[in-house]
C-alpha cells in the first residue's frame, strides 16, 4: 500500500534531524530544486520519446539521426525560497525548452507579475529594485526593473485600439498633468483621459492620450480614435470647461448632447467675486442650477443678472454664453441628473491616477507616463463590478428619450 503524504513528510522530517528554521528552509529550498530537476526530466523524456537509461540507436528506420541527450546547463532560479541551483538538461538539436521554467524565465514565483504590481502602484523603479530585495532577498537591478516594463508596450498598444461599444449613453472627458521630460527638459503635459457609462451601466476608461495643449484639432483626433474603435453615437458628453471640446464634438458626433460640469462652472464663474459678496452670490446662484425646469432656470438667471449684472458682469456673461451646455440636464430627469450634471466620476478616477503617481513627480518620457496610466487603469477598471445606482429605472428612460437613435 502507497504511503501517504503525511507518512513520507514525516519520514523526510525525521531524517533530517532539523534544528533551526534556517535548516527547514535550506532543505526546502533542496527539495524543491530536486522536484524541479525530475519536472524537467520528465518534460525532455516526453520530447525525446524514450528514458534517460533506455538505449537506442542512433537513427531511426529512415536513416534519419534521432535527437538525444546532450549534458546538463546551470542555471540559478529565483524563487520564494531564495535562489535555487538547478540543471537544466540539454537535447542535441537544441529544441527542448523546460516548460515548468520558460528559457528565458529566472523567476518561477511570478516574479514578473510583482514587479508589475508594484510599478502600477506607483513605485519608482529604485524602489521596487529595494522592495524585492527586502521582501525576497533577491538583487534585481533598475535595468531589470526596466525591461520587465518595457514587455507591457504592446499591451498597452492594444488596449489603447481596441474595440469599443457601439452606443455610450455617456463618456466624461477630463484631462490631468504631469511633468513629462522632451528634449532634456521638463514639461507639462496632460493625459487626457476618456471615461465611458456603457448600456449595462459599468464605467470603463476608454482610452488615454497625451499632449502638451488643449485644442479642438487635438480634441477631433480623440473623437475620431473613439469612431475609429467602433464607437457610432454617445448620447450625452459631460466635459469640464476644457479648450475646443464643443467643436470636437459637434464635428464628430453632431446628434450628441454636451453637458459642462454646474461645478466647474460655479468655481470658474465665481473666481473673482468678493468675500463679502461671495454668500449672496452663490444663492442667487443655487437657485438656477437646483431649478427644476430650464424656464424656472432662466428666469432666476435673468433675476441674478439683474441683482449682479453692475458689479460682476464677467460672471452673469459666462453663464450667459455657456448655457447652451450647462442647461442640457434639465430635461432629464432626477436619476440622469445626478449622473451627468458634474464630472465628479471622471475626477474620482484622476484622485485615484493621482494617488498611484505621486511618488513620480516626473516622467522620463510619454511611453512611461502612458504604461503607468494603463497599469493604473486595469486595476481601478477590474474593482468597477457595481452599476450605476438605479441603472435600470435610467435605463429605461433612456429607452424612450433616444428611441430613434441607434442601439447596440
Amino acid at each position: 500500500m502507497e504511503k501517504t503524504s503525511k507518512e513520507l513528510l514525516k519520514e523526510f522530517v525525521n531524517s533530517q534531524k532539523f534544528t533551526s528554521t534556517t535548516d527547514i528552509m535550506n532543505s526546502m529550498k533542496e527539495l524543491f530544486s530536486d522536484v524541479l530537476q525530475q519536472v524537467m526530466e520528465a518534460e525532455l523524456e516526453e520530447k525525446l520519446g524514450y528514458e534517460k537509461s533506455q538505449r537506442i540507436s542512433e537513427s531511426d528506420e529512415s536513416g534519419i539521426q534521432k535527437n538525444y541527450r546532450n549534458g546538463y546547463s546551470k542555471k540559478t532560479v529565483k524563487t520564494q525560497l531564495g535562489e535555487v541551483d538547478v540543471k537544466i538538461p540539454r537535447d542535441r538539436n537544441g529544441e527542448y525548452e523546460p516548460q515548468i521554467i520558460g528559457k528565458y524565465n529566472r523567476n518561477a514565483d511570478g516574479m514578473e507579475e510583482k514587479i508589475l504590481a508594484l510599478y502600477a502602484c506607483g513605485m519608482s523603479q529604485r524602489d521596487i529594485s529595494e522592495q524585492i530585495k527586502n521582501l525576497y532577498d533577491v538583487e534585481i537591478s533598475d535595468g531589470l526593473v526596466s525591461k520587465i516594463v518595457d514587455k507591457i508596450s504592446p499591451e498597452v498598444t492594444a488596449w489603447q485600439n481596441r474595440a469599443l461599444e457601439s452606443v455610450y449613453p455617456f463618456i466624461f472627458m477630463d484631462a490631468i498633468h504631469y511633468k513629462v521630460k522632451e528634449n532634456h527638459q521638463y514639461i507639462t503635459k496632460a493625459a487626457y483621459v476618456v471615461l465611458g457609462i456603457q448600456q449595462d451601466g459599468h464605467k470603463d476608461i476608454l482610452g488615454t492620450w497625451i499632449g502638451e495643449s488643449e485644442s479642438a484639432k487635438f480634441w477631433l483626433s480623440v473623437m475620431n480614435d473613439l469612431k475609429n474603435r467602433g464607437v457610432k453615437d454617445v448620447y450625452v458628453f459631460c466635459v469640464d470647461g476644457l479648450t475646443g471640446f464643443r467643436e470636437a464634438i459637434n464635428a464628430a458626433f453632431p446628434h450628441s448632447q454636451i453637458q459642462r460640469c454646474i461645478i466647474h462652472q460655479i468655481r470658474s464663474s465665481t473666481r473673482y467675486v468678493s468675500y463679502k459678496d461671495i454668500k449672496a452670490v452663490m444663492a442667487d446662484l443655487k437657485k438656477v442650477y437646483q431649478a427644476v425646469s430650464e424656464d424656472e432656470a432662466l428666469n432666476a438667471l435673468m433675476q441674478f443678472k439683474e441683482n449682479w449684472q453692475k458689479i460682476y458682469p464677467s460672471c452673469v456673461r459666462s453663464w450667459e454664453e455657456n448655457w447652451d451646455i450647462l442647461s442640457t440636464f434639465y430635461a432629464y430627469p432626477a436619476e440622469i441628473r445626478k449622473i451627468i450634471y458634474t464630472t465628479n466620476i471622471i475626477e474620482g478616477l484622476n484622485r485615484q491616477f493621482r494617488k498611484i503617481t505621486k511618488n513620480k513627480p516626473s516622467f522620463t518620457n510619454d511611453d512611461s507616463l502612458r504604461k503607468m496610466l494603463y497599469l493604473a487603469s486595469k486595476n481601478i477598471v477590474e474593482r468597477w463590478t457595481v452599476s450605476c445606482r438605479n441603472w435600470d429605472m435610467v435605463s429605461n428612460q433612456l429607452r424612450i428619450m433616444f428611441e430613434d437613435r441607434e442601439t447596440a
